[in-house]
């Protein structure tokens, strides 16, 4: 059985990347510009990863960790955050499994994420 991502950021380049990466590694994938957009998404299925900008207009990234985090249906499925820059003021305090910054190499950092959530074996 295929494994679900949501993959939520409002450039559709980095969408596109992250999109084609998972797709590689046996996910489906689900895509949203924004959190609102993300929220509906959720309202239908339940995915394995969600993985999310934080600066977003309409919903941001924060606003959607908290959301997901505060409903017990999607407070379990494991966050990966897509940050342009280094989050030193960030206070995410554990509620995300890792931080993927999407000036350096993408793909490396995704494929040690994954590897450490879902060891290649039971994605295939």
């Amino acid at each position: 059985m295929s494994m679900l991502a949501l993959v939520i950021d409002d450039s559709m380049l980095i969408r596109h990347i992250i999109c084609r990466f998972l797709e590689t590694r046996g996910f489906k994938v689900e895509t949203a510009a924004n959190g609102i957009a993300a929220l509906e998404i959720l309202e239908l299925t339940r995915p394995n990863l969600i993985l999310t900008d934080l600066q977003m207009p309409q919903f941001s990234g924060y606003q959607l960790i908290d959301a997901l985090k505060a409903d017990e249906e999607t407070a379990g499925i494991p966050i990966l955050v897509l940050a342009a820059k280094p989050l030193a003021e960030v206070p995410l305090d554990g509620r995300v499994h890792t931080v993927i910054y999407k000036d350096l190499n993408v793909e490396e950092q995704l494929d040690q994420a994954l590897e450490n959530l879902f060891p290649r074996s039971s994605t295939s």
